[in-house]
């Protein structure tokens, strides 16, 4: 954990709970826990990036990024490993600086290269089974955030990102 310099993460059943909710026009629409936003956040205020990677394919996932400061989308990636890649080579990372989270098997190939494998509390036992750490929170329901945390903590990152919330304590005089 100590190289990670980027978190993808999966959207269905990791940023989301997995269900597909489509409306009455057919319009899918999805719920993202705002846990898993401020996690992300975090990130980006440590200087982590992070990417998303998802085999499925919804406007909400580009608005959702779009709030979060995701600049790195790839959705419809029947072969995940080939956005994966394209990733690594933009940014000229190296497998071990890269933490990704999963759930399924599609995100297998992934997990198998990465310095830091993650499946979701609610992951397929394959996927948990091939991951150096399962959440317990499941997925859309703050495991990102959980990640973010562990990652920013074993870094020793976390004291920069609660300087913020110490400083309002201080402050107010409490």
């Amino acid at each position: 954990m100590k190289n990670i310099k980027l978190v993808i993460i999966d959207v269905d059943g990791v940023l989301t709970d997995g269900a597909i909710y489509i409306d009455s026009e057919g319009r899918e629409i999805k719920a993202f826990h705002v846990l898993d936003g401020t996690g992300i956040a975090y990130l980006h205020r440590a200087g982590i990036k992070v990417a998303i990677i998802s085999g499925r394919t919804c406007k909400a996932v580009i608005h959702r990024a779009n709030e979060l400061g995701i600049e790195d989308v790839y959705q419809g990636a029947r072969n995940k490993l080939d956005a994966y890649k394209e990733i690594l080579q933009k940014y000229a990372l190296l497998d071990e600086e890269i933490c990704y989270i999963g759930d399924d098997l599609i995100d297998l190939p992934i997990l198998y290269r990465v310095g830091f494998p993650v499946a979701v509390a609610n992951a397929s036992p394959i996927v948990k089974q091939h991951s150096t750490y399962v959440t317990k929170a499941r997925g859309g329901q703050g495991a990102v955030r959980e990640v973010a945390e562990k990652i920013l903590k074993f870094q020793d990152k976390w004291d920069f990102i609660m300087e913020r919330y110490q400083k309002i304590r201080t402050k107010e005089g409490r």
